[in-house]
């Protein structure tokens, strides 16, 4: 799989003070790779580097020290910016634009043709979920939600290789954020690789292929997302679902098996077990109480819960 971009002992100080001779380190030699084809999660708190990162990738600040290659391309190299796409956290336009004005410019800047620009307007307004009748109202009229759906088609206009988004579900209603991780997921079919940075957890579960987590400017973890969340490389427990009984049934026969944590759902009762070995007994324990045995699946922690270790 190729590899879309790579990040070399990235180092980013901020010179602060009324001297400027205090330095505060944003970035602290960071190392990642990012593959084609993926969507890429870049986590972390309030001030981790996350933006800044971003911004170096787009050549908007420099780093101290340590490269990055975009496309196989020095981020210096202008030819490589042809083929990325930018959607920042705060997406600020010339407000008295439209939004349609605004795809037709940016079109212009990536030398379409007039055809082509109104028809990928078109069809990128259509995309992003912008309604038709707020395609030629002035950008200075939408809401911040309105914006981000702009920002996110802007970012697209060009068809990029590989496309950075800061934040790209902020200030959207929970509609609004299935319809734009709907077309994220789109991308990817269309072998488009998504470096995402967003503070929303459940996002990045259901989308992305491989995280990053920052941590004051230091890269925490990394890795495909299904290994990161197996401690140790093994579940933390197994979760035994019967249906057929009730709660009172199982737990009265539960004495035998210590450490059982036992829940009422709506597929049946579940019991979660830390040893291995307990998962038989339970499953005797259904049989003898009239159960059915509906699934035995290890138990693997959350990204919330490796995000939360991760910056502690």
């Amino acid at each position: 799989m190729e590899t879309i971009v790579e990040i070399e002992n990235l180092t980013k100080d901020y010179e602060t003070g009324f001297w400027r001779k205090k330095k505060v380190r944003a970035l602290d030699d960071l190392s990642l790779t990012v593959k084609s084809g993926q969507i890429f999660g870049f986590l972390g708190g309030n001030g981790a580097g996350k933006t800044t990162t971003i911004k170096i990738l787009m050549s908007l600040l420099f780093p101290t020290s340590g490269s990055a290659r975009i496309l196989g391309r020095d981020i210096s190299d202008v030819k490589m910016r042809s083929s990325i796409g930018y959607c920042p956290e705060n997406p600020y336009f010339y407000d008295y634009l439209t939004a349609r004005e605004l795809l037709n410019y940016f079109g212009e800047l990536f030398s379409l043709n007039s055809a082509k620009r109104k028809s990928k307007t078109e069809e990128l307004l259509t995309k992003v979920g912008l309604q038709e009748k707020d395609w030629d109202k002035q950008l200075r009229k939408f809401s911040k939600g309105m914006l981000q759906r702009v920002g996110l088609a802007q970012s697209l206009v060009n068809e990029p290789r590989i496309v950075f988004l800061d934040e790209p579900m902020s200030g959207l209603d929970p509609m609004g954020r299935r319809e734009i991780r709907e077309l994220i997921a789109g991308l990817r079919e269309k072998g488009t690789t998504v470096f995402m940075s967003t503070h929303i957890l459940s996002d990045v579960e259901a989308l992305c292929d491989e995280v990053a987590i920052l941590r004051n400017g230091k890269l925490a973890a990394t890795g495909k997302l299904d290994e990161l969340l197996a401690r140790d490389g093994q579940s933390r427990s197994f979760e035994i679902t019967i249906a057929g009984v009730s709660i009172q049934e199982i737990r009265g026969e539960l004495g035998q098996v210590s450490g059982a944590d036992i829940s009422e759902k709506a597929n049946g009762v579940s019991v979660e077990v830390t040893d291995e070995n307990d998962i038989e007994r339970i499953i005797n324990i259904s049989r003898k109480v009239g159960g059915k045995l509906i699934s035995v699946q290890p138990v693997k922690q959350s990204l919330e819960e490796l995000f939360v270790k991760e910056n502690t």
